[in-house]
């Protein structure tokens, strides 16, 4: 197989493609069975899988000149979307805004990119997947986007208060202070989004509003944008009675992850709430996986090993 030939355009952008001591490029060849070589401003690609590897160094200089940073993570993950037939420049550069520390928030998977269009192109997104994957982080995110541009007049912040082993009765303190456990999750995202002053006056204003989910019912919630965190935890008669609630000018999120189920009785309305609204136009759900996760490796793994355990616990 003739070799391929990149030529780069300009000198900084080849000193981002190569990463230190050339480790990008190394990343690359470990992955594919090809070699990779430097030379000037021309990268040279041979070996059995040159197309491949070739695809993943254009997608590379194609994130740089969109003003992409390249770390080896990133550089991994788009190996890993290659490998899938994604294209990762445009899964990483697909922008959701800018916190108020200037960091841009944007999907890091595939997994993630396809969550977020359909949050964009629905009305009610059900996000389902493992710890990690950026259900809830990436949903606020999409609320404070919403609430920026205008396109609501509200977020609402919702989970069951569903314990793992203690009682909500026996937290100290008024309401909010027992239920503050269970939200504090998502206050975490959106302090990360919008920064202290950003959340108090946004509070002050009434803009945002958290609360558990029992305190959904016989409310219609208009103009509004409501996540639905930790759904698993939800009975199959709460999340009837919570998605009655959207009204108009509303976009709703639900997120869960079906292997975390606390609800008593084991019966979560998470489990057949997609064969139940199969066939309802303006929903959509989305299942993340492992290859999601974008916290440290070993949170992957860990969601790897606990899927063969269960897997080998079925019966054949």
């Amino acid at each position: 197989m003739l070799p391929v030939k990149i030529n780069v355009d300009s000198n900084q952008l080849m000193v981002g493609l190569l990463g230190e001591r050339d480790e990008f490029l190394r990343i690359v060849e470990a992955s594919f069975d090809a070699s990779v070589h430097a030379r000037g401003n021309e990268i040279t690609i041979e070996g059995r899988e040159s197309d491949e590897a070739s695809k993943v160094v254009e997608e590379m200089v194609l994130l740089l000149k969109q003003g992409q940073h390249l770390s080896p993570s990133v550089v991994t993950r788009s190996i890993e979307m290659v490998r899938s037939n994604e294209s990762p420049s445009e899964v990483l550069t697909d922008r959701i805004l800018t916190t108020a520390r200037g960091k841009a928030v944007r999907p890091k998977t595939a997994g993630q990119k396809h969550y977020l269009d359909a949050i964009r192109n629905n009305m009610v997104t059900f996000g389902i997947g493992p710890a990690g994957t950026g259900k809830s982080w990436l949903a606020v995110a999409c609320a404070v986007q919403a609430l920026q541009a205008k396109e609501v007049e509200r977020i609402l912040l919702t989970r069951p208060a569903v314990e793992a082993g203690e009682r909500l009765g026996y937290l100290p303190g008024d309401l909010m202070s027992k239920v503050d456990p269970y939200l504090r999750p998502l206050y975490d995202a959106l302090h990360d989004m919008v920064g202290a002053d950003g959340m108090a006056k946004l509070f002050e204003r009434n803009a945002v509003e958290v609360a558990p989910l029992a305190f959904m019912r016989g409310r219609t919630l208009n103009d509004s944008f409501i996540i639905l965190d930790e759904a698993q935890n939800t009975t199959p008669e709460q999340m009837k009675m919570f998605l009655t609630r959207v009204g108009f000018g509303s976009k709703v999120v639900v997120t869960g992850d079906q292997t975390q189920v606390d609800v008593s009785g084991g019966r979560s309305g998470l489990d057949e709430v997609e064969r139940i609204l199969d066939g309802v136009d303006d929903t959509a759900f989305v299942r993340l996986r492992s290859k999601d996760v974008v916290r440290h490796r070993i949170v992957q793994e860990i969601v790897d090993a606990y899927d063969r355990h269960e897997s080998a616990k079925k019966p054949r």
